[in-house]
């Protein structure tokens, strides 16, 4: 299985509810290292997993979307704990959808793969992997 990752970070504010979450209830900031990790069995044409340049303009615009935001306010995430594993999907998702609408180019159609790690320090980190 061949592999290509791209990083970027979102930095966010949210609460969670529950008492698993002990003083993280409370709103709070994150900030979040980013990789996102496209995957393949087999190189395209151009012997690539995915364009680089384009995967990381992409990982940048859905971070983007993301940063700067209390996700306890954005419709999407209403009532919903944003937890790292959560965002980790909600990233690898729209990655899938840019992968279908063409956005990484023709070549990443061959695409079987994505996994989004979001590192939350250098102790602690989780993600989501997901098949296309």
């Amino acid at each position: 299985m061949f592999s290509v990752t791209v990083r970027d970070h979102i930095m966010i504010a949210h609460s969670f509810a529950g008492e698993v979450f002990g003083p993280a209830q409370k709103l709070h900031g994150a900030t979040f290292v980013v990789d996102a990790t496209f995957k393949r069995p087999e190189l395209d044409a151009d012997n690539i997993v995915v364009d680089m340049g384009l995967a990381g303009a992409e990982l940048k615009a859905i971070c983007g979307a993301l940063s700067y935001r209390n996700l306890d306010d954005e419709a999407d995430f209403k009532g919903v704990n944003t937890s790292t594993e959560f965002l980790a999907k909600v990233i690898a998702d729209r990655l899938t959808d840019k992968i279908a609408a063409g956005d990484l180019g023709a070549g990443a159609s061959g695409i079987t793969g994505i996994a989004v790690t979001l590192h939350e320090s250098h102790i602690a980190w989780a993600g989501y992997e997901r098949t296309l």
